[in-house]
């Protein structure tokens, strides 16, 4: 009997052990929001690039077109950027609504700090990376690089939290690498990989963790 209750103490020293320092409060309902959302991006993209340039062929003319081009290519961008804020703020407000409903800290510590640092770092240079190259015109891999570079951000920082995100960054990464093979269909895998894969993960992740007792 008593091997028994130290071995429950134990069990119960490890789990312990492991929620003070594991990242709890993300929850799986700001994941499957985001995709949501990023699937309204989509199509508000979609929107604008299937406007049509009907240019007659003069040289002066293809400069309008070239312009019209990089318009549409700015609002794309000005979308991904709002999309991006909206999704920081809906991860942190649910992340705060949760904290609060299972009585956990929500501190800006050291450890949350880190994992914010191991998060970023990836993801400001893939969007450093995606920003020069539309500055300069070359739109093709902008969809890939994005994708590539979220994923490693979630993969760096997954060690932080639950394992299930870095099987996110994974998907996410595996999927930016196909699509520098799939130039022609690049708003599809965005889609595929800032919506379906987010909302996915995000129904796993509240199956496993957000209706259990944290």
């Amino acid at each position: 009997m008593e091997e028994k209750e130290v071995k429950q103490t134990l069990n119960d020293i490890r789990n312990m052990m492991s929620k003070s320092s594991r990242f709890q409060s993300i929850s799986g309902y700001s994941i499957i929001l985001v995709g949501l959302l990023a699937a309204v991006a989509t199509m508000m993209s979609a929107v604008v690039l299937g406007v049509e340039n009907n240019f007659p062929s003069s040289e002066k003319m293809q400069q309008y077109a070239i312009m019209d081009t990089t318009t549409r290519t700015r609002y794309i961008a000005l979308i991904g950027m709002v999309l991006f804020a909206v999704s920081l703020l809906t991860v942190f407000a649910f992340a705060v609504l949760k904290s609060k409903k299972n009585q956990l800290r929500f501190v800006l510590d050291k450890r949350m700090c880190q994992m914010l640092l191991d998060f970023f770092i990836p993801l400001v240079a893939g969007g450093a990376l995606s920003i020069a190259l539309v500055m300069q015109q070359h739109y093709g891999l902008t969809s890939s690089i994005m994708l590539i570079f979220y994923g490693l951000a979630l993969i760096n920082c997954s060690h932080y939290t639950y394992p299930i995100l870095r099987y996110l960054g994974y998907a996410e990464l595996l999927l930016g690498l196909i699509d520098c093979f799939l130039v022609s269909h690049a708003l599809l895998c965005w889609f595929l990989g800032f919506s379906v894969l987010h909302i996915i993960f995000g129904i796993i992740y509240v199956i496993l963790f957000d209706r259990k007792k944290a």
